[in-house]
């Protein structure tokens, strides 16, 4: 007895429930696609019937064993979200396909069967014939793969980007470089009766607009070339990582300040690059005047070299400390001679140094500056105590010595400014 819930051939009785052709006029009539081809059970008056084809969905295109399991409802599912949703679009697809498939899955058999296998060897070509090259866009041309190609994403975190505006899988931002560029070919359209003078000046929008893309690209490779971005966030941590550089000279700091518009036209190894190559062409000139220096001095070899700049570090050090000797001495004899004419005179060692200058510009005797400075305070004292008093300086105390010893006085704070 006939199982229930399977079909079968009314010709050849194999089971026809994956896949049957029923008659459309005549019930119960089913064949297999064996029967159905070989055109068993249609002798007149059913050759001329309808027939539809019945799918149960749950046969295999190319075997169980090389299919895994699939069945034709799934591969008809395949083929609907491969042309709705794209190739390389893999999650949508098996989501497409069904909860059972992967997108592993989907990807390996799409490939395995419909590129690699029989249905695309026979599809596809080893040669394309008649292949149209595109001379319009060669490498390096404004639109080239070397410059529409996106940079790797920057290494910031997320309230990073959002406070610069950035979008790391676009690397872009939301608000470019003359963000109106795109203004320029929003509204472009060819149509087919523009005439020469209206297809160039649409051409020339497209070139302008051009410029303004490599112009931001440009931007964008300055700033990534010299850590610009980082140094705006406040964090150059790449950079103390780094082995600590020679230090860098006063000059040197001052030329690239002058060489910073170079910054546009150089990326940042070939700037510093061509800085170190300025540093070692210094050091090759201060080595060849070395070497110069060496061979007038009748030195021709290197050995020697290290001799005679011990006997000239020698030599020089001798010169330095006889300079300062001589210094010494002459200071020491010239304060010796400053002070000889009053030296040897009474009350000289009573006077301060300042007062000995003094004593020794006015050609004045320590004795007789030591009377007028007591004079002149004694009479300072009592006209702060309001007692009158009448001065009696010496008789060769002119108005000129009396002036420079009173103006000496206050600056050396014996009396005051208004009592001088």
């Amino acid at each position: 007895m006939a199982e229930l819930g399977k079909k079968y051939c009314v010709y050849c009785l194999a089971e026809v429930s994956p896949l049957r052709f029923r008659c459309t006029e005549c019930a119960d009539i089913e064949l297999c696609p064996e029967c159905f081809s070989a055109g068993a059970g249609l002798r007149p008056p059913r050759r001329w019937h309808g027939y539809q084809l019945v799918d149960g969905g749950r046969f295999t295109l190319w075997g169980a064993e090389a299919e895994g399991g699939w069945s034709s409802r799934e591969e008809q599912l395949l083929l609907d979200a491969i042309e709705q949703f794209g190739f390389g679009n893999w999650e949508d697809m098996a989501a497409h396909v069904g909860a059972s498939r992967t997108p592993q899955e989907v990807m390996e058999h799409y490939v395995s069967m419909y590129i690699h296998g029989n249905l695309g060897k026979a599809c596809i070509p080893d040669t394309i014939p008649n292949r149209v090259t595109d001379h319009t866009c060669p490498s390096g041309g404004p639109l080239s793969p070397s410059l529409t190609t996106p940079l790797p994403p920057l290494d910031i975190s997320v309230a990073e980007q959002q406070q610069l505006g950035y979008m790391p899988l676009r690397d872009d931002y939301e608000i470019e470089y003359d963000q109106d560029a795109e203004t320029l070919i929003s509204g472009l359209s060819v149509n087919y009766d523009d005439d020469d003078v209206e297809i160039e000046l649409k051409r020339a929008h497209v070139d302008m607009y051009v410029r303004k893309l490599k112009e931001r690209q440009r931007r964008k490779n300055i700033a990534r070339d010299y850590n610009l971005v980082p140094a705006f966030l406040g964090k150059d941590k790449k950079d103390k990582e780094k082995a600590p550089k020679r230090k860098i000279t006063k000059e040197e700091k001052e030329l690239r300040l002058k060489l910073r518009p170079l910054y546009q036209f150089m990326s940042c190894k070939e700037f510093e690059d061509f800085f170190e190559n300025m540093h070692k062409e210094r050091i090759l000139r201060a080595k060849i005047r070395e070497l110069q220096r060496y061979r007038r001095n009748g030195i021709t070899k290197m050995e020697e070299s290290a001799e005679y700049e011990a006997a000239r570090h020698k030599r020089e050090k001798r010169k330095e400390n006889k300079n300062i000797a001589s210094s010494k001495r002459g200071k020491e004899e010239g304060k010796e001679g400053e002070f000889a004419a009053i030296e040897n005179l009474p009350g000289f060692e009573l006077l301060s140094d300042r007062e000995k200058v003094l004593c020794s510009s006015l050609n004045l005797s320590p004795a007789r500056y030591v009377t007028v400075k007591t004079i002149i305070i004694k009479d300072h004292l009592q006209k702060r105590q309001g007692i009158p008093s009448k001065s009696r300086l010496p008789s060769y105390l002119d108005k000129v010595l009396k002036k420079r010893i009173l103006n000496f006085l206050t600056e050396s704070g014996w009396i005051s400014r208004d009592a001088s």
